[in-house]
């Protein structure tokens, strides 16, 4: 019995040695494919540059869908097509003027963009005094009788000491998102926000806004201010706090539009009810040309299948590249997506975005139950050879959280993130700012990650 028992043992650990050498020259296989034989650089070129800025309801955001879509057919896709969403559109409208006025006639001019989703200012603008304040409490604080008629100026940075800057923006953006609905209940006439940014340059952000309940007479215009003007002003207050802030903006919502997702797949030979989706998002802010944010992370999906098709690996499972409409105001791509996926009972079991930048990969944040986390963590040693060893549990993408159910596993490719607020939503991202071989790199470790799931399902290899 010992000695059947021995045997036993030896073929299994035989067979797991020879998997785990299979699946490293596969893995070998995908990324020399995808640094010498890929077009996802190509596509993003176009895409950025041809096409340029895609914000949702936007003349470019369609033109963005018939080109993509037209890129997965041109791959031969097994099926491609559009799915139709109702997205808000909001434009901006003729460029924004701003300057501050230390005295009558003496004035110094900053660079300004009107956060998404504002309301226009007055005809000829607004100017007035200016109230500083670090945070939404201290904007409470404070009260009616310090704002009302005020300018409020949200000047808390982002915290250079977090090293991981995701966890930075997402303390700090508070002030972009909620301060002007907040300013205006205590009679502010508009709200100027310290840009989303680490790196200290003249380059205002934008993002998305929301104003709550209020009504719209209760609205007061919201923008961005550069990091250097953020501390200007801060200074020059400190010096002079009877000075003037004056901006004036344009833009305008308009009714709700028609678009899409655009959607490409390849059947599953074994398992063809069980979906894999890998995507990003199509829409962009229109101040630059979306490069990083989020065409990096389309074209990086498109190149997924692209890559498998290459190296002539055919899936079990039906692998869906799904390139998502409306991520930046509003989530209407993602959520019409898991919606129409669970009307159709479409059985999902992993779903990864790109949506971080194309800069260097350096690993994956997994949302999942503690056994497919597990599951998932022994599959580093595969990825350690090309630096990409950092697996966290927690966090994945907003596109495909929707989508998320009991059992389901949804991950988020995770690069290098020091440099990327230096790009969000300004006018520098753009296509210049992308390294072809960081982004080929990107789709490499996507597309290996995917192979994994597809060839292991949730069932685990036991890599030795």
């Amino acid at each position: 019995m010992k000695l059947k028992l021995t045997f036993f043992l030896s073929l299994v650990f035989l067979f797991s040695q020879a998997q785990n050498t299979k699946d490293i020259q596969q893995i070998k296989k995908i990324f020399d494919t995808a640094l010498s034989n890929s077009n996802s650089y190509d596509w993003l070129n176009y895409l950025s540059n041809q096409i340029g800025g895609r914000l949702s309801g936007s003349v470019q955001a369609s033109q963005a869908v018939t080109y993509t879509e037209k890129i997965m057919n041109e791959l031969n896709f097994q099926k491609v097509w559009k799915q139709e969403v109702m997205v808000p559109k909001w434009v901006r409208g003729t460029p924004e003027f701003a300057y501050i006025e230390l005295s009558p006639g003496v004035t110094t001019d900053v660079p300004l963009l009107a956060l998404g989703g504002s309301v226009a200012t007055p005809s000829l603008g607004i100017k007035a005094s200016v109230v500083e304040v670090q945070s939404l409490e201290a904007l409470e604080a404070l009260g009616k009788k310090k704002i009302q008629g005020k300018i409020v100026f949200f000047n808390r940075p982002m915290d250079p000491k977090e090293i991981n800057t995701f966890s930075a923006y997402s303390q700090a953006v508070d002030q972009r998102s909620k301060g002007a609905a907040a300013a205006s209940k205590y009679g502010a006439l508009g709200v100027i926000v310290r840009s989303m940014n680490l790196k200290q340059d003249d380059h205002p952000h934008t993002g998305g806004m929301s104003y709550g309940d209020l009504s719209e007479a209760q609205m007061i215009p919201a923008a961005a201010i550069s990091t250097n003007s953020a501390d200007y002003l801060s200074t020059t207050l400190k010096l002079n706090p009877s000075l003037k802030f004056y901006f004036k903006q344009n833009c305008k919502t308009m009714p709700d539009v028609l678009s899409h997702n655009v959607i490409g797949e390849i059947r599953g030979s074994e398992f063809p009810e069980e979906v894999i989706v890998v995507g990003g998002h199509l829409d962009s802010w229109d101040v630059g040309d979306g490069a990083h944010d989020d065409g990096a992370g389309c074209v990086q999906s498109m190149a997924v299948l692209e890559i498998l098709n290459k190296i002539g690996y055919k899936p079990k499972r039906t692998i869906r590249v799904v390139l998502f409409m409306n991520e930046e105001n509003g989530l209407r791509g993602g959520t019409q997506y898991a919606k129409v996926a669970k009307e159709k009972g479409e059985k999902h079991i992993f779903a990864l975005e790109s949506d971080s930048g194309g800069f260097t990969p350096r690993g994956f944040s997994i949302d999942a139950s503690e056994s497919h986390f597990n599951q998932i963590i022994q599959w580093k040693p595969l990825f350690e050879p090309y630096f990409i060893h950092s697996f966290t549990q927690g966090g994945s993408g907003a596109d495909i959280g929707p989508l998320k159910v009991d059992g389901m596993v949804l991950a988020g490719l995770r690069p290098d993130s020091q440099r990327y607020f230096d790009y969000h939503h300004a006018a520098t991202d753009s296509f210049k700012a992308v390294n072809k071989r960081e982004l080929e790199m990107g789709a490499a470790a996507m597309t290996a990650l995917v192979y994994l799931y597809d060839t292991y399902g949730q069932l685990g290899a036991q890599i030795k």
